[in-house]
């Protein structure tokens, strides 16, 4: 790797590139370790996608919820909101036949056949050619659908944008807010309250930024409704049982979300719900989290005593709330909230079981990985710890020796969730960009400097393609004010503004010169003959 870099370094003196020190070898030598990484990232996810795409019901065209007992289903809360939509991301970034053919092809197999309460999708058997469940369970429509907007739809929406699948996205949700009512007798439905938490702080986080999208204020209105229960009308910072890990803390994440809508929209309700979210905050800190800053898997905020002491993998998620309300009002003690597992996690928290009753040996399952990997990238996007950039770095490596060679990591509707972090991961070490057509022969990377973006791209055959950079998407797609930390976002690393200029230099000189924003997201023309090495800066 030295001597490519000192041969890189050459090369732009005979050229007549930038000077020597734009293309230091340190520099040089972290984006072709950047591309070692994500190549990997995306070839795994690619692998994955090939793998469950075989795993196909030949009549109905349509993935198992699992492999084992439930290969004869496909649920709306399992197959559709965790596995198929990052099947579908990873086509989308690296496969475009297999994103306009056999996915796109799904989704119309999916509304055809799953709809069961007009648009609402309910559990649909293979066998049977019809619904599993007999008489219709309201209370799992509206789970199912929640689910799958939340965890899958909202994904997809706020990297693809205007696409079926934000149609999809867009109509369920209009028909869940017919049986709005149905939202406040959701107990009736489940025995576990946290499910209930765990509904309403999907629809909590999925209304904000739905409402911000679309500026339709019937989102917020039931947001708004949603939140007085658990802030107003009851006091949630008295719970008897709070699910910190996947899924109870759906609700902290979607209270904060709202929390920030309102302080951007200076809307009156934020003052009504700062003393009881802060209550509820502050109490969480207290009595929710152990001394390395990280969270117990369940608690009871009435009698303050632990219920369940595991550490959850989900602790990013949950400290996305704190860094959110944190943006909206500077309280301190939120942000050092969020720093203090840091340190602890790259010095005690490497190869760490954090789901220990998993299919993949004594590390438990790659699930707890996946959500603790995606808790420290989403993080690190905002704070630059690197403690944190180290141990993100460690654990990708444990999470991916977890797939099996045939791409399957443990057959159940979890392996979405390795593609979805594992693409978070890659896209992390491409500063965001990706090229198309993607080969597995091609291999990009990038990093930031202070003098500029550097990308490069190598290819041991030839490659003819565009090089696609990321754009705002938190302003273009969703319209936010503001790009908060959100459970399961793909984060912004370097975003081109259409309306500013900037300066490209090549280690080949082809592209040389000043693009607008608005050109270069259309993405930049390259060619690159097998065993080239292709330098970018962007300034």
């Amino acid at each position: 790797m030295k001597n490519i870099a000192l041969t890189l370094i050459f090369a732009t003196l005979i050229l007549g590139c930038k000077p020597p020190e734009v293309y230091d070898e340190d520099t040089l030598n972290k984006a072709l370790t950047n591309a070692e990484f994500a190549h990997e990232s995306f070839k795994r996810s690619v692998e994955f996608t090939h793998a469950w795409l075989q795993k196909t019901d030949p009549q109905s065209g349509l993935i198992p919820s699992n492999l084992d007992a439930k290969s004869n289903l496909w649920d709306p809360a399992n197959a559709a909101a965790d596995n198929y939509p990052f099947m579908v991301l990873t086509a989308y970034l690296l496969d475009q036949e297999l994103f306009k053919g056999p996915l796109l092809d799904m989704l119309h197999q999916e509304k055809k056949l799953t709809s069961r309460v007009n648009v609402l999708p309910d559990v649909y058997s293979f066998s049977k050619k019809d619904f599993e469940e007999y008489p219709l369970n309201m209370g799992h429509v509206i789970f199912g659908a929640s689910e799958y907007i939340k965890d899958g739809l909202i994904p997809l929406n706020e990297w693809i944008g205007p696409s079926p699948w934000q149609d999809r996205m867009m109509e369920l949700l209009d028909e869940l807010h017919l049986y709005i009512e149905d939202f406040d007798a959701l107990e009736q439905y489940f025995e576990r309250a946290s499910s209930v938490e765990e509904i309403n702080g999907e629809m909590l986080q999925t209304l904000s930024r739905v409402f911000w999208m679309t500026g339709d204020s019937k989102y917020l209105d039931w947001a708004l409704k949603i939140a007085d229960n658990y802030l107003i009308d009851n006091d949630l910072s008295q719970i008897e049982y709070l699910k910190l890990r996947d899924h109870g803390c759906e609700i902290i994440g979607g209270l904060s979300e709202l929390y920030l809508t309102l302080h951007h929209l200076d809307h009156p309700k934020k003052g009504e719900y700062q003393t009881p979210l802060y209550r509820l905050l502050d109490r969480i800190l207290v009595y929710g989290r152990n001394a390395d800053g990280l969270f117990y898997n369940a608690i009871n905020l009435k009698t303050q005593k632990v219920i369940d002491d595991r550490i959850a993998d989900t602790w990013g998620y949950t400290l996305n709330a704190y860094y959110t309300v944190w943006m909206a009002d500077q309280k301190e003690e939120y942000l050092q909230a969020v720093k203090a597992p840091f340190k602890n996690l790259n010095q005690k928290y490497r190869s760490y079981s954090w789901e220990p009753n998993g299919r993949t040996g004594p590390l438990g399952s790659h699930d707890g990985y996946a959500d603790a990997i995606e808790s420290g990238i989403n993080l690190y996007n905002r704070e630059k710890d690197p403690d944190l950039s180290s141990w993100i770095e460690s654990e990708i490596k444990v999470m991916f020796g977890m797939q099996q060679p045939d791409g399957i990591i443990e057959g159940w509707h979890g392996d979405g969730n390795f593609a979805r972090t594992a693409l978070m991961f890659g896209l992390w070490k491409t500063l965001g960009a990706h090229v198309l057509p993607w080969k597995e022969s091609l291999k990009l990377g990038a990093i930031s400097t202070e003098k500029g973006n550097c990308f490069v791209l190598s290819s041991s055959k030839d490659w003819q393609g565009k090089l696609i950079f990321d754009q705002m998407r938190h302003k273009s797609i969703l319209n936010l004010p503001v790009d908060y930390p959100r459970i399961n976002q793909f984060p912004e690393w370097f975003t081109l503004d259409p309306s500013r200029v900037y300066r490209i230099t090549s280690s080949d000189n082809t592209i040389n010169g000043s693009y607008s924003g608005k050109k270069l997201l259309e993405g930049i023309d390259l060619n690159l003959s097998a065993g080239a090495i292709l330098k970018l800066m962007i300034e």
